[in-house]
């Protein structure tokens, strides 16, 4: 019984170990396999990853290429907008000037015009003036000569009605008439 004791173990350790190889082996091809099937996943992880990086990428590149576009749109069109009123600027400023310059002209021969005839008014008032004076003088000349003639005509008539040729002879005596 002795042996028993010996060969029972060992037999049992040796279909052990038969059995513990195999499913070391198993085991092993089942790692493998699960290596295999993670590394397979990482790298479809991956190629996933860095599709989609590429993808946001290029995404990102689109959007910033439309963000630029419409920038250098909206910048173009800000400067055509600018260069239009610019334009419109001055040409409006040449118009003005040009008008300026027409009214500053006008007023230069309405003031010419207007010292033209303050000039001929202030010489119409000034003959008007002249000619009203000389009328003044004329009648106050008439008037003196009219008092001078009335004063030469009263002493003629004082001289003759104090001379004796002037006084009438006394009227002749009444006959007396004749009876009948």
């Amino acid at each position: 019984m002795n042996k028993f004791y010996l060969i029972v173990p060992i037999v049992l350790c040796t279909l052990f170990g038969v059995y513990y190889y195999k499913f070391i082996q198993e085991e092993e091809v089942k790692a493998e396999q699960r290596a295999k099937a993670a590394k397979i996943a990482k790298d479809e992880a991956d190629a996933k990853k860095k599709e989609i990086e590429d993808k946001a990428r290029k995404d990102a590149d689109d959007r910033q290429q439309k963000r630029l576009a419409e920038e250098k749109k909206k910048e173009d069109d800000r400067r055509a907008k600018w260069e239009a009123q610019s334009k419109e600027i001055a040409e409006a400023t040449a118009k003005y000037n040009a008008e300026a310059a027409k009214y500053t002209k006008q007023i230069t021969e309405l003031e010419t015009q207007l010292r033209d005839i303050r000039q001929k008014k202030d010489n119409a008032t000034k003959e008007s003036f002249d000619l009203k004076k000389k009328v003044e003088l004329a009648l106050i000349a008439k008037r003196d000569a009219e008092l001078e003639i009335q004063r030469m005509v009263s002493m003629v008539a004082n001289k003759a009605s104090e001379s004796a040729i002037a006084r009438p002879p006394p009227p002749p005596p009444v006959e007396k008439a004749k009876s009948k």
